[in-house]
């Protein structure tokens, strides 16, 4: 991972969200739109983290609960809850996340590597932490977490 972070340089923005009392972001270019509506059809035999799938204007989307995916809990959804809407490998994926929180600048030759807490089984998932305002942002490394993806409908 600390490879791909030091390949990268110059400014970068990051879409945050929590899951569960996590606070990730991800590259903002990655973000296709943010969506309220919660609504899919499961998809028999997926994965445990695949929720399904819903029509979003004429395209099929793989909804995945990216807390359990990330091994950081199941989402719940309330009133917060949103759909992140990615592109993967030509394939559209709907990140179910607790809450969106705000869009966060900063510089890639600032991030450090990700603490030892958070290298565990699913340390790939991360490509490493910024400071900002006081906060540690996890960013994640999307393609990473969905390399074994997903359940084509």
């Amino acid at each position: 991972m600390e490879e791909t972070v030091q390949k990268r340089k110059g400014p970068f923005q990051a879409s945050c969200f929590y899951l569960g009392e996590a606070l990730c972001g991800i590259d903002i270019n990655l973000v296709q739109e943010i969506n309220k509506q919660i609504v899919y059809t499961a998809v028999p035999h997926a994965p445990d983290y695949v929720l399904g799938i819903m029509n979003l204007r004429g395209r099929i989307v793989t909804i995945v609960d990216f807390g359990k995916k990330l091994g950081l809990g199941c989402t719940k959804i309330t009133d917060s809850t949103r759909i992140i809407i990615v592109n993967s490998k030509e394939e559209q994926i709907g990140l179910m996340v607790d809450r969106i929180t705000d869009v966060v600048n900063g510089r890639w030759e600032d991030i450090a590597p990700p603490p030892a807490n958070i290298k565990g089984i699913q340390g790939r998932f991360f490509l490493g932490v910024c400071k900002v305002k006081n906060r540690l942002v996890a960013l994640l490394n999307v393609e990473e977490a969905l390399a074994d993806e997903l359940v084509k409908a």
